[in-house]
């Protein structure tokens, strides 16, 4: 007998299917490839201008202020004194009766300061005239400022030239609440108001703030349209803590 044997087909043969190669490939430099260079370099350029840029003010502060670097022109037509000067207490001053007017009585108001002799002479006018078209120039502002005429000698003002300045009534000085026209020491009045170097006291048109600090000065023969533009500019810009007062 003939020993039996099973047997399969070969086709009938299967086998495990083969495994997965999991292989983990590593992911591409970002720094390489042919750009990377020029990148880094604008990298680094954009960093350099950003801190140009912030650190510009400040090296610009330090350069004007080791080298003293100042605009050839500035906005303002007048001088601005610096620091401003404080109306003295003890400036001694009178009307034109002769009665004593305690100097704060002038805080309170933008002040147009003329001063001159009482003779006052063409140039005298011509200034007293600025101070008036100054003060009728700027309008609806007029009650926030005063004008005002320092006779600093003892000449008597002419009635042509007081009633000009809104100072006489019928001939006869007029009682004022503002007072406008006052007699003081030119030598005292030096110690506290200053002309221009190469001019005299009375050269110039001067403003005084409502606070009484002396803190501008007109040039000697000042173009008016120029002079008032500084006046509207100080009176914009007290305009949210000046109100009239006097």
């Amino acid at each position: 007998m003939s020993a039996s044997r099973s047997s399969v087909p070969d086709a009938a043969v299967t086998t495990d299917p083969p495994l997965l190669n999991l292989s983990v490939h590593s992911l591409p430099d970002p720094q390489a490839g042919p750009d990377a260079a020029s990148r880094t370099r604008r990298g680094r350029w954009t960093m350099i201008v950003v801190l140009l840029i912030c650190a510009a003010p400040v090296v610009a502060s330090y350069l004007a202020f080791y080298f003293d670097l100042r605009p050839s022109t500035l906005t303002n037509y007048s001088d601005l004194i610096v620091p401003p000067r404080p109306l003295p207490a003890d400036l001694p001053l009178r009307d034109l009766r002769g009665r004593a007017v305690a100097a704060p009585a002038l805080q309170g108001q933008w002040l147009l300061v003329v001063v001159s002799g009482g003779a006052c002479d063409a140039n005298c006018e011509h200034r007293l005239w600025l101070q008036r078209q100054l003060h009728e120039a700027i309008g609806g502002e007029r009650d926030r400022v005063d004008k005002v005429w320092f006779v600093d000698d003892s000449a008597d003002p002419r009635d042509a030239t007081l009633r000009a300045v809104g100072a006489v009534a019928g001939g006869a000085p007029q009682e004022i609440a503002k007072p406008s026209v006052l007699r003081v020491d030119r030598r005292a009045l030096g110690k506290w108001l200053e002309p221009a170097r190469g001019h005299a006291l009375e050269d110039h048109l001067y403003v005084v703030d409502p606070r009484g600090n002396w803190m501008m000065r007109a040039p000697a023969n000042a173009d008016p349209g120029r002079l008032k533009r500084d006046i509207d500019r100080l009176l914009r810009a007290s305009a949210s803590w000046d109100r009239p007062s006097r």
